[in-house]
C-alpha cells in the first residue's frame, strides 16, 4: 500500500506544471493599452528579445481600457502558470488598488524593468504657449484642454501635479493610448499633452509639437530636438520621479518559472536592440527585477497614489494600503 501511495505521488509530481519544462508553448503578453504609445513600443522590442532566450514565441495582445486595468486584470485572472504576463508603468500597477480598479498591491506581481521615461509638457507648434510661465497662466486661466491616455496614465499624473502646484484647472481630453492624446494635440484638437518622451519623440524632432518642459529634476539635452528644461528650474514644488516600465508576472508563479525568467531578463542588460530603442526614444534602459526593482518604483507609485487620492479619484486611503504619503 505504501508503494503505491508513493508511486500515485510520484506521478502527481511529475505531472506537475511547476516541473515541466517550461515554456513548452506561447506566452502570451498583454499591452494594457492601445497600439502605438509607450508600453506597446518597449514591451515589443524586449518580447523580441526573451523569445529567443527562452526559445519560445511570445505573442503581444493589445488589451486597452480602465486606464489599463482590463489588461492587468485579465493577467491576473488566467493561471498562474507563467503563460500569461503584463506590461506597462509600474506606478500604474501600484495604484490600481486606490481607484478601485483592482485588488492587488505591487507586491503581488513580480516586476522586470526595462526602461525609465519623463512625462513632458507640449502644445502645437504654432502655439501662443512659448514657456512654462506661459502654460501656468493658461492652467490659471481655465479652459485648457490637455491630451492623456487616461486616468492614472502618465500624462495624467503630470497635469495634476502640475495643476495642484500652481492652482490651475484644465480639461482632460482621453484618448485610447498615448500615441492617440499625443496626435490630438499635433492636430489642434486638444491645446497640450502632458504624455511620456517617447509617445511624443518622433512629433517633437519632426517640429509638429512644440516641448515646454520635462517633469525631471534635470534639463534633458535630447538629440534631435534640443535642450528641454526640466520643470523644477520654474516650479519646484511639482514632485518627480521617474516612470519606470517594464513586464509583470503574477508572483505566485512556480518558482522554476521565476527562475527561467530571471536568467533571460538578466540577459537584456546587454541588448543592443533595447539599448537602441531606449536612446532613440528619449527614454533611459534600465534592466532590473527582483527586490531592487521593487525598491525602484516605489517612489512613483507613492507620488500617484496621493496625487489620485488628494484629487478625489480614490476609493481607497494609500495610507490603508500601506502607501504613507510621500
Amino acid at each position: 500500500m505504501k508503494h503505491m501511495i508513493t508511486a500515485a505521488l510520484t506521478s502527481i509530481v511529475m505531472a506537475s506544471p511547476a516541473l515541466a519544462d517550461w515554456p513548452e508553448k506561447p506566452i502570451q503578453l498583454i499591452v494594457p493599452w492601445g497600439a502605438g504609445g509607450a508600453t506597446d513600443q518597449v514591451t515589443r522590442v524586449v518580447a523580441s528579445e526573451l523569445e529567443e532566450a527562452l526559445g519560445q514565441s511570445i505573442v503581444v495582445v493589445n488589451q486597452p481600457g480602465a486606464s489599463g486595468s482590463i489588461g492587468s486584470q485579465a493577467a491576473w485572472d488566467a493561471p498562474h502558470d507563467g503563460y500569461t504576463w503584463t506590461a506597462g508603468a509600474a506606478k500604474d500597477l501600484g495604484t490600481y488598488a486606490v481607484t478601485g480598479k483592482m485588488d492587488t498591491s505591487i507586491k503581488d506581481w513580480d516586476l522586470y524593468l526595462n526602461s525609465a521615461l519623463a512625462s513632458v509638457i507640449s502644445v502645437p507648434a504654432d502655439s501662443d504657449i512659448d514657456t512654462i510661465e506661459d502654460f501656468v497662466e493658461a492652467l490659471k486661466a481655465g479652459g485648457l484642454s490637455v491630451g492623456t491616455s487616461g486616468v492614472n496614465s502618465a500624462g495624467h499624473s503630470a497635469i495634476e501635479a502640475i495643476s495642484n502646484a500652481v492652482g490651475g484647472s484644465y480639461i482632460h481630453a482621453t484618448y485610447d493610448g498615448g500615441a492617440a492624446a499625443v496626435l490630438s494635440t499635433v492636430s489642434g484638437e486638444t491645446q497640450a499633452t502632458t504624455q511620456l518622451i517617447s509617445e511624443q519623440i518622433d512629433m517633437l524632432r519632426g517640429g509638429k509639437l512644440k516641448p515646454i518642459a520635462i517633469l525631471s529634476d534635470g534639463d534633458a539635452d535630447v538629440p534631435g530636438v534640443g535642450v528641454i528644461p526640466s520643470i523644477s528650474g520654474s516650479l519646484p514644488d511639482v514632485p518627480v520621479a521617474p516612470i519606470y516600465f517594464g513586464i509583470f508576472v503574477p508572483g505566485d508563479v512556480p518558482e522554476d518559472v521565476s527562475a527561467k525568467i530571471d536568467a533571460a531578463w538578466a540577459g537584456l542588460a546587454t541588448s543592443e536592440a533595447l539599448a537602441e530603442y531606449t536612446e532613440g526614444r528619449g527614454s533611459l534602459m534600465t534592466v532590473h527585477s527582483g527586490a531592487e526593482a521593487q525598491e525602484k518604483v516605489w517612489s512613483s507609485i507613492q507620488l500617484n497614489a496621493w496625487l489620485l487620492h488628494d484629487a478625489g479619484t480614490s476609493v481607497t486611503s494609500p495610507e490603508d494600503l500601506g502607501i504613507p504619503r510621500p
